[in-house]
């Protein structure tokens, strides 16, 4: 008789490696169930069920539900600031390329990300009467916008800005520009084109140099 080829043994995972798939699945878990009930209308209990997990496994890795929902907000400005640098990575700051994909960046997060963005609305709310809430906000988009000064640096040092300049005043700048269009597309489409958030960082950083220019 034939030797029956063996089966593969599956490598145990670690126990960060564990964690991390955990936590993940509770991620998962989160997104469809806030975008199914809302923030307020979603459960701890809930969350877990959906994930498979038991409450305390939730509480083991997010120490509320508040805490899970921005874990997801950050997740998300990762990923919009990974688009961006590798848009600038790939084209250089300041060409038609990267104000192309820039452009595309918001329009996708303007015109894909609906249902993330009534929950942010309602999280927001949320959080302006919960004053301790407002703190966590605040810390959890600290790391995102430190992240987004280093890319708002690295453009400013490529045109040739003014020293004196502020990459983090720059930088909270931008956010807030994305932030408006993002809202203004939703609002009113045919106002914000594709190419409008990278025409006005054209026009920003223009401002920043011209400035410079005059002090000369």
């Amino acid at each position: 008789m034939d030797a029956q080829p063996e089966e593969p043994v599956r490598r145990r995972l670690t126990r960060a490696e564990t964690k991390a798939r955990t936590r993940a699945l509770l991620l998962d878990a989160a997104a469809r169930t806030f975008a199914r009930k809302g923030f307020t209308g979603a459960s701890v209990e809930e969350i877990a069920e959906a994930a498979g997990f038991s409450t305390g496994a939730l509480y083991s890795n997010f120490s509320s539900k508040e805490a899970l929902f921005l874990e997801l907000l950050s997740d998300r400005r990762r990923d919009r600031l990974a688009a961006a640098a590798q848009a600038l990575d790939s084209h250089g700051a300041g060409t038609a390329e990267a104000v192309t994909e820039l452009g595309r960046l918001l329009v996708n997060v303007a015109d894909k990300d609906i249902e993330f963005a009534a929950l942010q609305a309602e999280f927001w709310l949320y959080a302006i009467r919960n004053p301790q809430v407002m703190g966590a906000l605040a810390d959890s988009a600290r790391e995102s916008h430190q992240a987004l000064e280093g890319l708002v640096a690295a453009a400013m040092a490529r045109r040739g800005a003014p020293e004196r300049v502020s990459a983090q005043a720059v930088a909270t700048v931008v956010a807030a520009l994305f932030i408006g269009l993002v809202r203004q597309r939703r609002v009113d489409p045919d106002c914000v084109s594709e190419e409008l958030f990278g025409q006005a960082l054209n026009w920003l950083f223009t401002g920043i140099n011209a400035e410079d220019a005059d002090g000369d």
